[in-house]
């Protein structure tokens, strides 16, 4: 399964349709530019296992150079153009590059990179060139459009996004057979999702990304349509899955929350039948958020808990989660063992931190000490992504918060996913972050950030309505002691919120977190 398959028998079938532009990708176009792209690689000597990364926006040539890659057995890295230079440099060269792609949108960045990467060989760009850099489109023109003799399968090594230190790289081993076998996730979405070449599938989030990235790879090697939005709009979204008749979709919460907060005039107006399933993951849904997706769209919203990492994997349907509302769904790939700091397992329906055992293998590239940190502490090779959760008598795993984030208050841990969850319900409320500042008596104390509908309101008196809001539905030691307002939180385009960056301000001055 691989677009040369697909090339054969619908050559002129969209592969891609990029929906700002409306560019096509066909099949035929995807295959032989991959094709080619996997003989330039090959021309400059590189050999199953080794390294490329690309820098771009969601562009058309995006998913040429993935699958350049990933016929020629390589391990490719997407790498996000919001990052700063040096974040951008370092994972290059801990990733061991040996060619680095860009695109003209990225020129300033990549003037600077230029000569800060002394392990790229190649530097290419596509759509233009800049200093320091050869056009990937005249690289490629000359070489056959033939497949390379030695077709084997690749792999994306990609970073976590690096909020608790430098970003690591997570590398799961090549599996060394030819191009066109079925991996995991493929076998996942055919079964729980019913992809297929009939999918026509809606991108909206970054595709260097590692859902968006690899979901659509699995649609073209089922030979589905994918159409890639540049950038997330709540309502060019639903206007799309009107346009196209979209089949199946992958959103994160923030985006239901935008789409349900659009006016009933601009939310309703849009067919939205033909979407099948609507997968969300990245990280936990309000409950009511959740109810409300439900409610408008139907049955179709699915959830899966899973990591970059691939060592475990959790699904449930909709109606599962009807039935357990909250939960993340139970184990397709790997069992689930809840331990308490020590390593021990606890018991059902108490929280700690989530291990996986017999998933998939990985390893943080370059940063052994960061892959022991991820084992569990007493050898039994289990791994976990640093997640606190609890299951209940059902084996379904609820999700309490990143570990790192728990806030311990006079000695009672408090979970901010819960307050967050509630807080953004509010109607005044489009974004919040929760974590801990300190407290000289209790250590640490509950901070609200909120980003409001409308900035004109932000102030005390909002503050103490939602202050009164949380104490109405959440005991009263997990509501925030105070809640300070921005005009944007620092979000990631995938939804990942970036919450060091606002709590690090916060702890300006301590040497520890303990207090």
């Amino acid at each position: 399964m691989h677009p040369g398959i697909h090339a054969a028998t619908h050559p002129d079938k969209p592969a891609f349709i990029f929906a700002g532009s409306g560019e096509t990708v066909t099949y035929q176009q995807l295959n032989d530019g991959s094709n080619r792209g996997a003989q330039l690689f090959r021309s400059l000597g590189l050999k199953p296992g080794d390294h490329i990364a690309l820098m771009m926006e969601n562009n058309p040539a995006f998913f040429q150079i993935c699958w350049a890659a990933q016929r020629s057995g390589l391990y490719y890295t997407a790498i996000s153009y919001r990052l700063q230079e040096d974040e951008v440099a370092y994972i290059v060269s801990d990733c061991e590059a040996r060619v680095f792609i860009t695109s003209a949108a990225q020129a300033e960045l990549a003037r600077k990179l230029a000569e800060t990467m002394p392990g790229v060989h190649a530097r290419y760009m596509v759509d233009g060139t800049t200093d320091g850099f050869e056009s990937w489109e005249a690289a490629i023109a000359g070489m056959p459009a033939e497949p390379i003799a030695d077709e084997t399968e690749g792999s994306d090594m990609l970073y976590s996004s690096g909020t608790t230190g430098r970003p690591k790289g997570i590398k799961v081993p090549l599996s060394g057979e030819p191009l066109g076998g079925v991996p995991g996730l493929l076998a996942l979405v055919q079964g729980l999702y019913g992809f297929s070449e009939n999918t026509l599938y809606l991108s909206p989030a970054p595709l260097y990304h590692s859902a968006p990235l690899r979901y659509n790879i699995a649609v073209t090697r089922l030979g589905g349509t994918s159409v890639v939005m540049e950038r997330f709009d709540a309502d060019w979204c639903l206007e799309l899955i009107e346009q196209y008749r979209i089949t199946h979709a992958q959103f994160v919460p923030t985006m239901f929350v935008r789409m349900l907060k659009l006016p009933d005039a601009a939310r309703l107006r849009h067919d939205v039948s033909s979407l099948q399933v609507a997968i969300h993951a990245a990280a936990p849904c309000p409950v009511q958020v959740k109810q409300q997706m439900i409610e408008w769209w139907g049955e179709v919203i699915y959830e899966y808990y899973a990591g970059t990492e691939g060592n475990g994997f959790c699904a449930i349907s909709p109606q599962e989660w009807l039935a357990h509302p909250g939960s993340v769904g139970r184990p397709l790939l790997g069992e689930i063992h809840i331990c308490d700091d020590e390593g021990n397992e606890l018991s059902t329906g108490q929280a700690g931190t989530i291990y996986f055992s017999g998933g998939g293998d990985f390893e943080y590239y370059n940063d052994p000490d960061k892959t022991a940190d991820s084992r569990h502490p007493k050898d039994k090779g289990w791994s976990t992504l640093g997640d606190m959760g609890y299951l209940d008598d059902e084996g379904y795993l609820y999700l309490t918060d990143r570990k790192t984030f728990m806030i311990i208050s006079g000695g009672v841990n408090i979970y901010p996913q819960e307050i967050e969850n509630l807080l953004v319900t509010h109607p005044k409320v489009t974004d919040v972050a929760v974590f801990g500042v300190p407290n000289e008596e209790f250590g640490e104390e509950v901070k609200g950030v909120v980003q409001p509908a409308d900035m004109g309101e932000a102030g005390p008196a909002l503050a103490e309505e939602l202050i009164v809001f949380c104490r109405e539905h959440l005991s009263h030691v997990k509501c925030p002691r105070s809640i300070d307002f921005l005009e944007d939180l620092p979000r990631h385009p995938t939804g990942k919120l970036y919450k060091r960056l606002l709590r690090d301000k916060y702890w300006e001055g301590h040497d520890s977190r303990i207090l």
